[in-house]
């Protein structure tokens, strides 16, 4: 026997509640898992650990109310939730990209070997104010 729609409905809006702080309980915030390495282990445990615990909470509330509602709209925030931490787990950082371009990060010269090739948009020394002969102009 299901439920009444109204009670239904804030039924189902209160499991996706309880889904969103499990997963704000096991996981870190998004900016954080954003910026560690791409595929931190200790973070896809915890992102593991806290889908399987949503999923328990979707299920043992659906199946005692007795209603579809409640599973599926706290089964499509569970799926939500574990796709967004996924996402932002596997996603590289752009800080640990490498800032040179395809091409670049080949050697040009034996000086290169031991210092690393120019950056792409790497400009030549400059010298604020200087005039001809290393005088200022006034």
């Amino acid at each position: 026997m299901a439920l009444k729609p109204d009670t239904s409905i804030m039924a189902s809006l209160a499991v996706a509640a309880m889904v969103y702080g499990v997963h704000a309980a096991f996981t870190p915030n998004m900016a954080d898992m954003q910026a560690v390495p791409a595929g931190n282990t200790d973070m896809d445990k915890a992102e593991r650990k806290a889908t399987w615990a949503s999923a328990a909470v979707v299920a043992t509330v659906s199946l005692l109310a007795k209603d579809p509602t409640i599973f599926v709209i706290g089964s499509a925030v569970t799926i939500g939730m574990s796709l967004f931490s996924r996402h932002a787990i596997w996603s590289e950082p752009a800080a640990l990209m490498s800032p040179y371009a395809p091409g670049a990060a080949q050697a040009t010269s034996a000086n290169d070997l031991a210092t690393g090739p120019i950056p792409v948009g790497a400009t030549s020394p400059y010298e604020m104010f200087a005039g001809q002969n290393n005088e200022f102009i006034q």
